[in-house]
């Protein structure tokens, strides 16, 4: 099959187009976003507070929303939240149009996006065993995690440049055409072509979707929470350590996150190609990305900082690729929503404490410090899922 071999199915390749289409599109939203902040206070730390409204909702909608993705056809979910999202995102353009945009308003828009987005990222999850089936679903998923690689890889670039030239409105429009091209690529999939999940029944035992009691996917949970807090606040990290850190401009914020994005593409193929995938897998994820972290903080110039970039794209790229693919194969299909609704919780919901905390280590020391925190933490997570993740797994 090989670790293309999802992408010959067609309702996987619309589905994968649409993906790349939308964080493409973020990007433009996200960078222009963060600078519009940046320029205007100067400060990390308000800086955060977009990271804190954009995925403070996920605590509380992260496992509503995943009861909902069992409950209901993911593909129904993604059509709705596609187009909600691209109302919110041309209502943003409004704000930022103007020449002093209240910080107020870009938040709470931004926390209504976050809401509509909880729902969004764990359909999106649930929806790939549907296109795929049991016996792709491994490959299926840690090539999905390529499809934010391959956005990174073009979008800050891009974006960059679009903000420069055509300004931070312009880049929010983009991005809510991005989410309006999502919803045309699902409504292309036949839904006649999909492999529908079982549905839960009473006969069920309770214990297969009691992940918090299982020892593997409790470890597995726990390492997804800890890096989230304090290893991938990299909207926030990269972008203030390129220009408060080094001086950089928005073309060199663009280049890091599409160098970055280079090597995460090749870290999510290397995950994708792997003949099996299990929790323990983590051990050499966690590690691969702790020790690029620490690299990319050992850099003094940004020049360095660039020649690493890449380096720390692949292990980002592994460790997405082989955390989202053990979870999924670890769940049975009717339960797939809930786990990765509490993976999704852990990813993103640890985002606004994370953006909170690196904000003030920024502020009180440096970007690299940063980052530094963040290699210290992946590899303690090496530790824990060494000595805690059952060795048959």
């Amino acid at each position: 099959m090989g670790a293309f071999g999802p992408l010959r199915e067609r309702g996987f390749a619309l589905y994968f187009s649409g993906q790349v289409a939308s964080n493409t599109g973020t990007w433009f939203q996200n960078l222009a976003l963060q600078l519009v902040v940046l320029e205007s206070t100067g400060s990390a730390q308000a800086l955060s507070g977009v990271t804190v409204a954009q995925f403070l909702p996920l605590l509380v909608f992260g496992v509503p929303a995943g009861r909902l993705a069992d409950r209901m056809r993911p593909r129904t979910i993604l059509v709705i939240t596609s187009a909600l999202a691209a109302a919110v995102a041309a209502a943003l353009a409004l704000v930022v149009a103007g020449d002093e945009p209240n910080l107020w308003h870009i938040y709470a828009l931004i926390a209504v996006l976050g809401t509509v987005q909880a729902f969004d990222r764990v359909a999106a999850q649930a929806i790939i065993f549907e296109l795929v089936g049991p016996a792709k679903l491994a490959s299926a998923v840690s090539i999905s995690t390529i499809a934010l690689a391959a956005a990174r890889s073009i979008g800050p670039g891009l974006a960059g440049l679009a903000f420069q030239t055509l300004g931070a409105a312009a880049c929010m429009l983009l991005n809510s055409a991005s989410f309006l091209l999502v919803g045309l690529s699902l409504l292309l999939i036949r839904p006649s072509s999909m492999h529908p999940r079982p549905a839960r029944s009473s006969t069920v035992p309770v214990r297969s979707i009691d992940f918090l009691r299982d020892r593997s996917i409790s470890t597995l949970l726990i390492a997804n929470a800890v890096i989230a807090l304090l290893a991938l606040n990299f909207g926030l990290v990269l972008t203030a350590t390129v220009n408060l850190s080094y001086g950089g401009d928005a073309a060199s914020v663009g280049a890091v996150h599409a160098l970055n994005a280079i090597g995460a593409i090749i870290g999510g193929f290397i995950a994708a190609a792997l003949p099996r995938v299990t929790v323990r897998s983590l051990i050499l994820a966690t590690s691969a990305l702790g020790t690029a972290l620490i690299l990319n903080a050992a850099a003094p110039t940004l020049p360095l900082f660039l020649l690493a970039a890449p380096v720390l794209g692949l292990g980002i790229g592994y460790y997405h690729g082989v955390l989202n693919a053990a979870a999924q194969s670890s769940a049975p299909p009717e339960a797939i929503g809930r786990l990765m609704s509490l993976v999704t919780l852990g990813n993103y919901g640890m985002a606004p404490f994370g953006a909170i905390l690196m904000g003030w280590v920024i502020d009180a020391s440096s970007g690299r410090v940063s980052l530094l925190v963040g290699g210290v933490a992946a590899l303690a997570c090496t530790l824990l899922v060494a000595t805690r993740a059952p060795k048959g797994d």
